[in-house]
């Protein structure tokens, strides 16, 4: 005897902000470890966040890796940057909660990664 098909099964669709560890390991730990609803535990300010982020993560050397995964970013979707970020990260972080759009806070982030 033949089984019905679920008519409800989905096959689940890509989860791209598990697709963005490949592409931006850096950006993945930032906005899945210290940019996201429970912020505070890192700082209050963005300036304190990012500190945190650097002391416990990174390197002079990987600070500058991570500097280049937001160039790549911005490289790879000049005609959809907000999109594409709200599609990886917005269900963490919102950029324009901060006051900037994506693009200015790309810039600023990577000012405080310089630093």
């Amino acid at each position: 005897m033949k089984q019905a098909k679920n008519q409800f099964f989905r096959v689940k669709p890509p989860n791209p902000y598990k697709d963005s560890e490949a592409l931006y390991p850096y950006l993945y730990l930032l906005f899945g470890a210290y940019l996201m609803q429970d912020y505070d535990l890192s700082g209050n300010t963005l300036e304190e966040i990012i500190a945190c982020y650097k002391s416990r993560e990174l390197t002079a050397e990987t600070s500058k890796a991570a500097i280049q995964e937001v160039d790549d970013f911005i490289s790879r979707h000049p005609n959809d940057l907000d999109e594409h970020f709200e599609e990886l990260y917005g269900f963490n972080f919102g950029p324009e909660l901060w006051g900037y759009t994506t693009a200015s806070f790309f810039e600023y982030l990577k000012t405080l990664l310089a630093k």
